[in-house]
């Protein structure tokens, strides 16, 4: 590629994500310069400070219209703008965690922690404006490698190196099986670019080359089902969130699970959801959709039911994250008309809930030194406004109305009755593992606010994470009862997705 040609790309689609990299690589080099005479709290904030700066060009970019460089292996439509918005809050958010982090051991490696965190972010965000399987594996990658160095950062904590071993195992073994799939798409199609794979595989109706898309299918579904934690690959999830630093523990819970549905949607909608099976008389997507319902259910049925008995705060997140999990996939698995906006109202509600709900278990945890439910015992007397935050994001995560999360929960219940055939059976599987999910949340709900106190000393809030939790607060409330400022900003900027397949 000549000079001309690579000046004549219209760089500035990329300018969010030139500015993470930019500030990634500005903290790695403070922090290998300046050593210990740099207070690395500082680092933190000049991290939150690139990516409002990414937040402020992508909203530049929103109204834009829709465009793609590099032969269109990085696109940048309405999809991606969407939930590039998503990660960057989200990671703004952590972000303002981890600047106020510090464990009981201290944490040596505090520079390398924010700057992984960025790197991170800077895989997912690849991912949402991928249009090519390299790049988006790529992107995978990168967020994952990041991710297992985070989750063991705290290397004098057995835990925390327990996790990252745990992680790593499983996250080597998903991408073995994501490779596998993809190179059966590619050996079918010679082509690694989405639009062209899925163009080539709608004239594919041999009944052996069926068999083998069922088999890329299911390998590359499998391996993003690691990444996702959806049951039955879901048992690394717990002991990772419970031996990562909080911080980690929040950014995998929504940021990764929200990366790990843009590949999803961005594969199995682009290249499988119209591939001609039975000799052109359905769809290869349609011919699967039991399996993935039945992953689903399981998913929502073994997440909410091996949550009722966990006493660690952040166990018992992990596996109502892996519940979560599984009621996002009944809309992936119904695909209905509102599929998208449905996944990015849900995505966005869970940010604001989940990341919330983590800035008091910090806060919390950090006071008691202890990740027992016990600790939240009489939070309400401690420090009530703490107290009436959390109760906000249980009821949120519950799915009670007048919340951003029952809006969420009742757009994929639609979602699961509008399509033809209606599956009945898959939302009364919703409904039943929604009304389980009531007894833990509400169980964490009676300790703040009908148990004695264990402790009496007040619970302080600090300046740092005040702006987050307000935040997360108002917006859970606010999309609960105006859902629709969310949904006509996303129709407004975003229209249908047209962009979505070319």
């Amino acid at each position: 590629m000549d000079i001309e040609t690579l000046l004549s790309y219209e760089w500035t689609l990329m300018t969010p994500e030139f500015i993470i990299l930019g500030m990634a690589t500005l903290l790695s080099l403070l922090d290998l310069f300046a050593g210990k005479k740099l207070q690395h709290k500082i680092l933190g904030y000049i991290g939150l400070a690139g990516i409002l700066a990414a937040i402020v060009s992508l909203f530049f970019l929103i109204g834009a219209p829709s465009a793609n460089i590099l032969e269109d292996t990085f696109r940048l439509d309405a999809f991606a703008k969407l939930f590039k918005l998503l990660l960057l809050v989200g990671s703004a958010l952590v972000m303002f965690m981890a600047v106020q982090y510090g464990p009981e051991e201290g944490l040596t490696y505090r520079g390398e922690f924010y700057y992984l965190l960025l790197t991170a972010l800077l895989g997912a965000m690849m991912m949402t404006s991928s249009g090519d399987l390299i790049t988006l594996f790529i992107g995978l990658e990168l967020l994952s490698l990041s991710s297992y160095i985070l989750a063991g950062i705290r290397k004098e904590n057995k835990k925390s190196n327990e996790a990252a071993m745990k992680y790593v195992i499983n996250g080597g073994i998903s991408t073995a099986f994501i490779l596998f799939g993809v190179s059966y798409v590619y050996g079918l199609t010679g082509s690694t670019r989405l639009l062209d794979i899925a163009a080539q595989l709608n004239q594919l109706t041999n009944p052996q080359y069926e068999f083998l898309l069922a088999i890329a299918f299911f390998m590359i579904f499998i391996g993003l089902s690691f990444k996702l934690a959806s049951v039955p690959f879901h048992m690394w999830a717990p002991d990772v969130y419970e031996g990562a630093p909080l911080p980690v523990t929040a950014f995998l819970s929504v940021i990764s699970k929200t990366a790990g549905f843009v590949i999803l949607l961005r594969i199995f909608i682009t290249v499988f959801a119209n591939v001609p099976a039975k000799e052109g008389e359905t769809s290869l997507w349609l011919v699967m959709q039991d399996y993935i319902a039945f992953l689903a259910a399981a998913t929502m049925i073994i997440g909410n039911a091996i949550a009722l008995k966990q006493q660690n705060i952040k166990r018992l997140f992990a596996y109502s994250s892996i519940a979560h999990a599984g009621y996002i996939l009944v809309a992936f698995t119904v695909l209905s008309p509102f599929v998208l906006d449905a996944i990015w109202f849900y995505l966005m509600a869970y940010l604001l809930m989940n990341v919330g709900a983590f800035i008091v278990i910090q806060l919390v945890t950090s006071h008691t030194k202890s990740e027992d439910l016990g600790s939240f015992t009489g939070l309400y007397r401690r420090s009530p406004f703490l107290a009436i935050a959390m109760g906000i994001f249980l009821l949120s995560l519950a799915g009670i109305p007048g919340t951003a999360g029952f809006i969420g929960k009742l757009n994929i219940f639609m979602g699961a009755l509008v399509t033809e055939p209606a599956h009945y059976i898959l939302a009364g599987i919703m409904i039943a593992a929604t009304v389980v999910s009531y007894y833990y949340y509400f169980g964490i709900f009676v300790q703040i606010f009908f148990r004695p106190a264990g402790q009496t000393s007040h619970i302080g809030i600090s300046r740092t994470l005040v702006l987050p939790l307000i935040i997360c607060v108002t917006g859970t409330v606010l999309l609960g009862i105006f859902p629709n400022i969310a949904y006509e900003f996303f129709f407004h900027y975003l229209g249908n997705f047209e962009d979505f397949f070319s």
